[in-house]
């Protein structure tokens, strides 16, 4: 961290940049799809590309507080919201604190399965299980959703038995507000605003746009289950970690996730979460450093015994794909 500094700064707001031009040559490109489906077709992809970038290597990351330091306003912890359906705040009480501390702590980790997916052998087998590889299918398609009602399903604020004496941090009340307003600023947004704006192109904007946020729903939801649930990834009880010193939480976050060999661009669209281990250890240092110390920190893993648990992109998805199935059966 004693690095961090002006390079970073420079990064992150190179990306930004990036993003920017992706995302407007992709709306106007959408609107030239009348010439030529081909200009449609760049424009879908390019703002796809802008999709992904915002959600993973800038509002992840910028969410956990990786550029606090800069002290700049739009690029902040505190004020920053994503180009998505889940609401920012929601985001950092679920992922950023209850996921990053208590990792794949069965019933004090909600990111485990998501509620919807049973992935070992802590959890009852049920009759949903049977077709839960469609569930993950469907989940994967609609994942920004999936992940904006993330909190309200966890708290049965709609449906389900309430738990009794559980120490909810905000009011029904108030998420309900929070995941209506950023759903429905999305929605208007995405299918009303701009295909308005495109006038007689309105449905090349409205389509493109669909399936601009499908692609990206697709590539987040595959990039965070290949970190969080290949095959090798560790379940704990909460008596395991009862008094856990910090070089026990270490070990947990080791066990608990898996990283994805690839290139440099490859990274940059996972928002470095290809580095899946490196995040859950350091999670406030800038993504981008990632690539730095994981060759330290496997040298580590190799000195203690630890398995360091990385490989190809097509490994480790096949891993997820037989985890979701291989649970699916008693």
């Amino acid at each position: 961290m004693a690095k961090v500094g002006s390079s970073d700064a420079g990064y992150i707001r190179k990306v930004i940049v990036m993003q920017r031009v992706l995302e407007w040559s992709g709306r106007i490109l959408l609107v030239l799809g009348f010439i030529s489906p081909w200009l449609w077709g760049i424009g879908v992809l390019a703002l796809a590309a802008a999709k992904i970038l915002d959600n993973m290597e800038i509002g992840h990351n910028v969410m956990h507080g990786q550029y606090d330091w800069m002290n700049d306003k739009h690029i902040n912890s505190k004020s920053y919201e994503w180009d998505i359906a889940c609401d920012g705040k929601s985001w950092n009480r679920v992922h950023n604190y209850e996921h990053h501390t208590f990792t794949n702590i069965i019933g004090k980790d909600r990111d485990f399965g998501y509620g919807l997916l049973r992935l070992s052998n802590d959890f009852k087998w049920r009759i949903k299980n049977l077709w839960q590889f469609i569930t993950y299918i469907n989940l994967s398609v609609l994942f920004e959703w999936g992940i904006a009602y993330h909190e309200l399903a966890a708290e049965r604020v709609f449906f389900g038995k309430k738990k009794e004496n559980r120490d909810y941090k905000v009011s029904h009340q108030e998420l309900k507000k929070r995941f209506f307003s950023k759903g429905t600023r999305q929605i208007v947004k995405d299918y009303l605003i701009f295909p308005i704006l495109a006038g007689p192109f309105f449905l090349w904007v409205f389509f493109g746009n669909l399936l601009a946020n499908v692609l990206r729903n697709l590539w987040t939801s595959t990039i965070i289950f290949c970190g969080h649930f290949t095959g090798d990834v560790q379940t704990f009880t909460e008596q395991e970690c009862e008094n856990e010193s910090k070089g026990q939480w270490y070990y947990r976050q080791a066990l608990g996730s898996s990283n994805i060999k690839g290139g440099n661009w490859f990274h940059l669209m996972t928002g470095h979460l290809s580095f899946q281990i490196e995040h859950h250890l350091f999670p406030s240092m800038p993504a981008k450093r990632y690539r730095e110390i994981a060759p330290k920190v496997q040298a580590i893993f190799n000195q203690h015994g630890i398995h360091y648990n990385t490989g190809s992109f097509i490994s480790q998805y096949s891993s997820v794909l037989k985890r979701i199935v291989r649970y699916s059966f008693p």
